[in-house]
């Protein structure tokens, strides 16, 4: 596996753009299509992906139509509905049901994070990974990560038989304080872990940059994407192994496997660059939400937190006021923090929406 870019499997191609589980499928096939005949196999899913929906999705567009030996396939142990030892291989077997798969490549416990490592500790579930691996149904084994550096060096200290770890980093978050990108990247490299990168361009964010800072990655290489530029960056990175992108339309499949197909590095001044591009962002984004939607999922409101955020940042009141015909109002927030349980970047959700409440609602 020498080709670094990851084909994520949660922002895909809908049918119906408020319907996160309608998966437009014969699009995605012909983006599959084009990312392995350019030379690429990584897929990532999970369990939650599309409102349940993205497992399936790989059992249509990859297991029903190609050798099992043509791509490579990671999901993930959920949280949520981890209740019992027992539910352990309950899920797992579910999740191969899905696919359609004899074996997981790769098989991570998810987004783990000072919100749930607890029940991961509880239910034995690195233990249990283990044994996932012995059995030859988890070929590597590890786990995506939200949490503190501390955190990160406590679980790679302990379980040291764990092949990889899926971290959150990019040029903006890389010395972000809730994040700390930087030092959980340190912390993995130092314990010789394989690295997998989520959230390259941070939810779509680092595609869509300000006008300034477009400039000045036009002016140093006209030729690439704003978004190659944060892609690039985290596949530079020392010991990382994938860098995930979500990509959800085949214009982005080309312009990835593009630049990604003879990927080099970039230089010392380039990675500087990115971290000043970063530095400015930074200091304009209001809400840093990464769009992941995780949230969406626990609101009995069903309001679209995630891109009411957007829409917030862009100071977009006509996004909202298109949105809120099919979700909830930000104003009809109850308060019951079921969200703020689930944001891996530990968000104060409740309060951001009493501000996109009072900005766009009369």
């Amino acid at each position: 596996m020498d080709k670094k870019l990851g084909f994520g499997l949660m922002r895909l191609p809908l049918t119906d753009p408020n319907n996160n589980g309608s998966i437009d499928i014969e699009q995605l096939k012909e983006m599959v299509d084009v990312y392995l005949q350019r030379g690429f196999t990584y897929f990532d899913t999970a369990w939650m992906y599309c409102d349940g929906q993205s497992e399936c999705a790989v059992n249509e567009v990859l297991t029903k139509r190609y050798p099992r030996d043509a791509f490579t396939v990671t999901s993930k142990l959920p949280n949520g509905p981890l209740n019992s030892l027992e539910d352990r291989d309950k899920i797992f077997n579910e999740q191969l049901r899905k696919t359609g798969l004899e074996y997981f490549d790769y098989y991570l416990l998810h987004a783990i994070g000072p919100q749930n490592i607890d029940r991961f500790l509880q239910f034995d579930c690195f233990t249990w990974l283990m044994e996932k691996k012995a059995q030859g149904l988890a070929k590597k084994i590890g786990f995506s990560f939200h949490g503190s550096p501390e955190l990160l060096e406590d679980l790679l200290s302990k379980y040291t038989q764990l092949d990889v770890v899926q971290l959150q980093i990019n040029y903006l978050d890389w010395e972000n304080e809730k994040v700390r990108a930087r030092e959980c990247h340190e912390i993995a490299v130092r314990h010789g872990k394989s690295i997998i990168i989520m959230e390259p361009v941070r939810g779509g964010a680092l595609a869509d940059v300000p006008p300034n800072v477009q400039m000045m990655f036009r002016n140093a290489d006209p030729q690439r994407s704003v978004a190659s530029w944060a892609i690039r960056f985290a596949a530079s990175l020392e010991n990382v192994m994938m860098v995930l992108s979500g990509m959800s339309n085949l214009e982005q499949v080309l312009d990835n496997t593009d630049y990604m197909r003879s990927f080099q590095p970039l230089t010392a001044d380039e990675m500087q660059m990115a971290l000043f591009a970063g530095k400015i962002i930074g200091g304009q984004a209001e809400i840093a939400c990464t769009g992941c939607a995780y949230c969406i999922e626990r609101c009995p409101k069903n309001i679209a937190i995630a891109q009411y955020f957007s829409a917030f940042n862009k100071n977009d009141k006509a996004q909202y006021e298109a949105l809120i015909q099919s979700f909830g109002k930000a104003s009809d927030c109850i308060g019951c923090g079921q969200c703020e349980k689930a944001c891996p970047q530990q968000l104060p959700i409740r309060g951001h929406l009493k501000s996109v409440a009072e900005r766009f609602e009369d």
